[in-house]
């Protein structure tokens, strides 16, 4: 069927339609009415417009913007010539900018510009907001009645690329005479209204876009650097000027300032992992202030801490006086920020963040979350991605999932900015590591795991970690003599003492006689007090997941604390042996009773057996109360042997308490004794026979309150014990006691043997004391770092530190290998990050790595004179540097090769979202990748030399080297496609949304956010999002649940999570160029003669 009518579709363009008339009609006058118009597509019609005589083009310009950016400076908006000429060189600027980068196209642009130049080509503006029309007029030269006089095409296709070809859109073709003549009337009447496009504006385009040919190769240079340094030249080298005047300025923490801010700005986040006692905490203070000045004054800041670092840092922020917004929150109270809240902060800091390495916590989830969302205000890239910094001296606690989970706060699993897939790289390691673990040979097995960590080190660290050592520092020697010139050193750590201690017969029978009750299943305790529900009754039994699994951990973690204490001290064990007596024999009188109180498990297992020993009793005993909101059931409802098994129990913990409290009637303690003669024999004196301090450690309040009246009764006396219970009543005292950096007017010195838990171990200046014993070892063996931390401090006198390690006894290492996991973990932590020192064992291996400086020297110091250099230039030509800082991107000028390269080659720098690239393309088109130092030696050029055409195939060099940038990066990605694999989860919780998803009929919104969720799960962004899914599958399934309900469940779900865009407060603009974040972008480039 014939028809005027015409939609970009099966052949028949605009542009087609264009080309046609220009082809078959004598056309003399072309006249165009759009609503938009771009540069870049006039190129595509340009040899047709050659032959036109007159081509007259009227724009029309929204106003819209004008008018509300007029509303919110609360002035009213006058429609003025000059300011839609503005809002249309505006407009032109961005096309050009954003145009193909092609010979074709520039020629077209130039040709358009070159025609206005003359007068071929008029161009106006019209500033009305109500014009919408789309209107393109052929005239021949002379007007006449018959027909192909004209013709008049009107619709919705502007003069862009897109519509004339790409986009779908609805156009006629109109050719009678009344038509044409009353559109071009119509034309006329608007062509009056219009503003004129002098020759002025059209050089001003040209000016300000990369069509100028005019930029020198000094200009280009320089230009090269400001698009490379970025915002580093806008502020002061001398970071320590950031400092407080009672804060000591130290050249390793400047650096660390500056490696961390490129680190945000490259990977959105970074370990901050100065060994303990460096300074962390002034230089992520810095790095907030330096945050700010290129972030801009609506920067807010999130601090998270540990409750008892929560001075520290409230401190120390007011000593910096920051001029925005910085909140705190510990670290236990993350659920109380909404997500319109989590929107406003732009940088997250997490100190002690190993505190949040278990992807299965609700605190992970929580952080997590907060760091995923999105921030409402942009950064000047445009970007909406929240920055975050963890601050930890000990990132690797245990395993490697534990710096995997702690990297996926602030990377995607499967899209990160790194140049691997996550999930893939540590899955393979992590099954290494569960295969090592339970190597027999320790040899073999701490050299597996020094290779294993050794490749996260190399593989993913090196590039998101500040890790400075005290050998770091003492062997840079830059950092030495800074720290000379202000009179500060670091001591040496001498090798760690073992203490052990023997067991009389008597005392080594009843140990015997315990172990083998607490660990032989078959005459042993059996721990059934804590597996309750694996002897329920159905249908009672079922209501509780994995009942039988849930109770038999729950009995090894008894187990494994009972052994502990033991390990740690014989009073602490008779103290736990007997509330286990009364629980079991509570839960004996419920039978009787017959009212069984009992609670689900808890879910905290695991990280609880890594190190939160005193937590988990605590959860236990609670759960043992009578407590009515808890499931209550009668004896009927149990298995009837369970009763018969608790009696068990009872009657073997009657038997050991009555052994324990005879034996402890004896007075005898060997390891007690032990600890006693190191105090008589030197331990408190120093090397002119002056009395030392000492620091002692503890797992366990119940062991360090024994030791203080054991030592009372020994007549020793300026003792001070420590636990949760009283510290935060006791800070100004152990602060004026131990902490050197305390005035000397404010010290005291009422105490010289503090004895506490492990709420000392993190935060705390204990450094007027070089001396720690270690009275047991800490599960999660990281501990003993942090407890080292306490006196190895900057600011301390000593010239040694001093480690005591009390071994755990042969039996205890038997069953629960304490030794060997404290050497496996240190040494993966040594492997990973480096350490001055071995800390527990002279089987340790340890090195430093320098995980604060990757380049060689010579490129540091050389792009550092850069730098310098750069910003000398500033300072002395501050209007020519601004003229600079204002040249396009793309902009690019011909030279004369003065390298030993030879002629004909292009050199380029790309950058993306990810990394900055510099290509040479020579005359064959061969590419090469080199260095910024490489591209420095090639652009540097003298203020005097001129530029020069480009070569005739540099847009075509140019090109090239994009398509290698994006082969490269296509290439990685693909690898990493291929070789990723989803878990079991995520592909059960993808398969449930896609099933779902056909079954049930969802609105835009909700369909929206299934998708979004979908994208989330397989890029790995949340851990518990595929789990949460698989969890709602799984109880559908039991409750029977009706699709509409478990529709309305899996909503429920993902709106807690943060995955729609927030709304920004203001509209963005971006000038220049409009920058893609997984495109390669054109920054610079000169082609050699």
């Amino acid at each position: 069927m014939a028809t005027k009518f015409f939609t970009n579709l099966k052949g028949k363009t605009l542009l087609q339609k264009l080309e046609g008339t220009f082809q078959y009609m004598d056309v003399y006058y072309f006249d165009a009415l759009v609503g938009y118009f771009q540069m870049s597509g006039y190129y595509r019609i340009h040899e047709y417009l050659n032959k036109v005589k007159e081509v007259r083009i009227l724009v029309g310009i929204n106003i819209d913007e004008l008018v509300w950016k007029a509303y919110q400076d609360g002035i009213e908006f006058v429609q003025d010539k000059e300011t839609t000429k503005e809002k249309l060189l505006e407009s032109m600027v961005s096309d050009v900018q954003n145009a193909e980068y092609s010979f074709p196209v520039e020629k077209g642009m130039l040709n358009f510009i070159e025609g206005i130049r003359t007068g071929k080509i008029q161009v106006k503006a019209h500033p009305s907001k109500k014009l919408h029309a789309k209107i393109y007029i052929f005239r021949q030269k002379n007007e006449h009645e018959h027909a192909g006089w004209g013709s008049v095409i009107t619709g919705s296709s502007n003069l862009t690329e897109p519509g004339l070809e790409r986009n779908f859109e609805f156009n006629v073709e109109l050719r009678d005479y009344d038509d044409v003549k009353f559109a071009l009337e119509t034309f006329e009447d608007l062509w009056k209204e219009g503003i004129d496009l002098n020759p002025d504006f059209i050089e001003k385009l040209k000016r300000k876009t990369y069509l100028n040919d005019e930029f020198t190769p000094f200009e280009i240079y320089i230009k090269f650097l400001i698009e490379y340094f970025g915002r580093s030249i806008e502020y002061d080298p001398d970071i320590a000027n950031d400092l407080p005047k009672k804060y000591t300025s130290l050249r390793y923490q400047v650096d660390a300032v500056k490696q961390g801010v490129e680190m945000l700005k490259r990977h959105n986040g970074f370990f901050l992992a100065d060994v303990v006692g460096l300074g962390k905490t002034v230089v992520a203070a810095m790095i907030m202030k330096r945050f700010y000045h290129i972030n801009g004054w609506k920067t807010r800041v999130l601090v998270v801490y540990p409750p008892a670092l929560k001075n520290a840092w409230r401190n120390t922020i007011e000593d910096f006086d920051l001029p925005f917004r910085v909140d705190f929150i510990s670290n236990g109270s993350l659920h109380k920020i909404s997500e319109a809240k989590a929107q406003g902060y732009d940088l997250v800091i997490v100190d002690e963040a190993h505190k949040f390495r278990s992807d299965t916590s609700d605190m992970f989830h929580q952080l997590q979350t907060l760091c995923k969302t999105k921030r409402k205000n942009p950064g000047p890239d445009g970007d909406r991605t929240k920055k975050v910094i963890l601050v930890s001296a000990t990132p690797l606690n245990n395993r490697p999932e534990d710096i995997r989970n702690l990297i996926l706060l602030f990377q995607d699993g499967r899209n990160s900015t790194l140049d691997m897939n996550i999930i893939r790289f540590f899955r393979t390691r992590i099954d290494r590591y569960n295969k090592l673990k339970t190597e027999p040979n320790r040899k073999v097995a701490m050299e597996g795991i020094s290779k294993l960590y050794e490749e996260i080190r190399t593989g993913i660290l090196e590039q998101i970690t500040i890790r400075r050592t005290r050998t770091d520092i003492r062997e840079n020697e830059e950092y030495w003599q800074d720290m000379e010139r202000q009179g500060l050193t670091f001591p040496e750590i001498e090798k760690p003492k073992e203490v052990l201690y023997q067991l009389a017969p008597t005392l080594n029978s009843l140990f015997e006689e315990t172990m083998n009750c607490l660990r032989n299943p078959v005459v042993g305790i059996k721990y059934y007090r804590y597996q309750a529900i694996r002897f329920l009754i159905e249908p009672y039994k079922s209501k509780y997941e994995n009942a039988d699994l849930v109770s038999g951990r729950l009995a090894y973690i008894m187990k494994t604390l009972l052994v502990k204490r033991l390990d740690s001290s014989f009073y602490a064990f008779i103290q736990s042996l007997k509330r286990y007596r009364d629980a079991n024999r509570a839960m004996i009188l419920m039978f009787k009773n017959d009212r069984i109180h009992i609670a689900p498990p808890l879910d905290v297992s695991k990280h609880i057996l890594e190190g939160d020993e005193e937590i988990l009793l605590e959860k236990m005993e609670r759960l043992k109360l009578t407590d009515p909101s808890i499931q209550t059931f009668t004896a009927d409802d149990f298995d009837e042997s369970f009763l018969m098994v608790l009696k068990q129990d009872q009657s073997i913990i009657d038997i050991l308490v009555e052994k324990w409290e005879s034996w402890q009637q004896t007075g005898q303690d060997p390891k007690l004794e032990e600890f006693v003669n190191l105090l008589n024999n030197g331990m408190m004196k120093g090397k002119n026979g002056e009395r030392k301090k000492l620091v002692i450690f503890s797992e366990f309040a119940d062991t360090t309150g024994y030791l203080l009246e054991s030592l009372k009764q020994r007549h020793f006396d300026r003792l001070l014990t420590v636990d949760s219970s009283n510290h935060k009543a006791l800070t100004d005292i152990i602060a004026q006691n131990f902490d050197a950096r305390m005035p000397l007017e404010k010290r005291r010195d009422d105490y010289d043997i503090i004895i506490t838990t492990e709420v000392l171990a993190e935060g705390v200046n204990l450094h007027r004391s070089d001396t720690i014993l270690n009275y047991d070892i800490p599960w999660n063996s990281t501990r003993l770092m942090q407890r080292i931390g306490r006196v190895n401090r900057i600011g301390t006198t000593a010239e040694k530190i001093h480690i005591y390690n009390f071994y755990p006894t042969e039996q205890t290492e038997n069953e629960i290998e304490l030794h060997k996991k404290a050497l496996l973990k240190l040494q993966a932590f040594h492997s990973a990050l480096g350490e001055d020192s071995q800390i527990y064992s002279s089987e340790e291996e340890f090195g430093t790595f320098g995980l604060f400086e990757k380049v060689e020297d010579d490129e540091r110091d050389e792009t550092l004179r850069l730098l310098l250099e750069l910003r000398a230039f500033k300072e002395n030509n501050r209007d020519w540097f601004r003229k600079i800082e204002k040249m396009p991107l793309r902009s690019r000028c011909g030279r004369v090769d003065s390298s030993s390269k030879g002629t004909g080659d292009t050199v380029v720098f790309l950058k993306n979202s990810r990394r900055d690239a510099f290509f040479r393309v020579d005359e064959n088109r061969a590419i090469e990748e080199i260095s910024f130092l490489d591209t420095v030696r090639r652009f540097r050029a003298t203020t005097d030399e001129k530029g020069l055409p480009l070569l005739d195939g540099h847009h075509e060099q140019v090109n090239n080297a994009v398509m290698q940038f994006k082969s490269l990066q296509a290439g990685e990605r693909a690898a990493e496609k291929q070789a990723s694999k989803f878990g079991p989860n995520e592909k059960n919780a993808l398969s449930y949304l896609d099933a779902f998803t056909r079954m049930t009929t969802w609105n835009e919104d909700d369909l929206l956010l299934i998708q979004l969720a979908q994208k989330a799960i397989k890029n790995a962004i949340f851990q518990k999002l595929p789990r949460q899914l698989i969890q709602l599958r799984k109880s559908a399934e039991k409750a029977k649940l009706k699709p509409a309900v478990i529709a309305d469940k899996i909503i429920e779900i993902l709106k807690t999570y943060p995955l729609l865009e927030p709304q920004a407060e203001e509209k963005e603009v971006i000038e220049n160029v409009t920058v893609k974040r997984d495109e390669p972008n054109i920054i610079i480039s000169e082609s050699f003669i």
